[in-house]
């Protein structure tokens, strides 16, 4: 009895999810065309492939997820239809399971009726078996349904955070160099790892520095946080035209502390083509996405400006910065 119940027990328990362009043009950083990253534009329309793929995903889970339902539903069902046998049967073992061959030869008056006693117990024995088995196999149904069920829903968990991971790491990727808008698309996903700039202390902060450096652009003087930011970004392969000190002013090239990174070879003219364009781009956003590292006090480029603490705005000064980005350091 105890066994025919147990039988019945419908078992549902977690079980381990199974886990599921914009034109480009020469890198005017001098690297080689097979080891540039993808632009900023192919990143993007790769991770709205991938939202898209998670979306559909996501869909075909949701509809997988209705049919299981749909197939518990009828499992249970069955089994529920099938219980009420489970009387039956347990009234048929207490009358007739404990009835061994020696029992029924002690009530036999002959040996045809021992026969044909034993029979009868087989055939009961047989149907009960048959019984249980098909409640057996309405239970597993059940089971097997609500298992499945339960993964579709742990997939329709992963799919969303992929979807909104995807999202997210997208918009922050465009917010970071000012959209596709401001940089034409123009520009690489990803940049070099700048090595970290002198006076960085243990807290982040960077510690006050004096002109003290030979600047290599001119006859003036660089602090070397300047310095180091400058062999930097030449050494992520951006070479062309550059001027650091400048007498006179109030601002940071005079203190030794700002470079300003031409678009040409020579001297300074403002961008007129992909080229040109892309190199500003791709200088100002190795600045910035290095801006920890080189303790970038802000940027400017193309009429915008950008500040660690808040990003991209308009910008409107004696210079427009369309011929150069300007980097400034703490």
């Amino acid at each position: 009895m105890v066994a025919v119940l147990a039988a019945l027990a419908v078992l549902a328990g977690p079980t381990p999810a199974t886990a599921a362009p914009g034109t480009a043009v020469p890198n005017p950083s001098g690297h080689a065309e097979d080891d540039d990253p993808p632009l900023i534009s192919e990143a993007v329309n790769a991770a709205n492939r991938a939202y898209l793929q998670a979306k559909a995903k996501l869909k075909t889970s949701q509809d997988r997820q209705k049919r299981l339902a749909a197939e518990k539903a009828s499992a249970e069902a069955e089994l529920e239809a099938l219980s009420p046998q489970i009387n039956q049967i347990a009234a048929q073992s207490y009358r007739t399971g404990r009835v061994g061959a020696f029992a029924l030869l002690l009530e036999s008056d002959s040996p045809d009726s021992f026969v044909q006693r034993a029979s009868t117990l087989d055939e009961l024995n047989l149907f009960n078996a048959q019984r249980l088995a098909a409640i057996n196999a309405a239970r597993n149904r059940a089971e097997q349904a609500k298992l499945a069920a339960d993964a579709e829903v742990r997939e329709q968990e992963k799919q969303t955070n992929a979807m909104a991971r995807e999202k997210v790491e997208a918009q922050k990727a465009l917010k970071l160099v000012g959209g596709l808008g401001f940089t034409g698309g123009l520009v690489s996903a990803t940049s070099p790892v700048a090595k970290v700039g002198p006076g960085r202390g243990a807290d982040g902060n960077w510690k006050s520095e004096s002109c003290s450096e030979d600047d290599p652009t001119t006859s003036g003087c660089i602090t070397p946080r300047t310095l180091h930011a400058y062999k930097e970004v030449r050494r992520a392969g951006f070479k062309r035209f550059v001027g650091c000190y400048r007498p006179g002013g109030p601002w940071e090239h005079p203190k030794g502390k700002a470079c300003d990174w031409s678009l040409q070879n020579s001297g300074f003219a403002p961008w007129h083509d992909n080229d040109t364009r892309r190199y500003g781009n791709e200088v100002a956003a190795f600045l910035i996405r290095n801006a920890d590292r080189l303790g970038i006090y802000y940027v400017i480029w193309n009429r915008q400006i950008w500040f660690p603490a808040s990003g991209w705005s308009s910008y409107s000064g004696p210079s427009n910065h369309t011929d150069h980005v300007h980097m400034s350091l703490l």
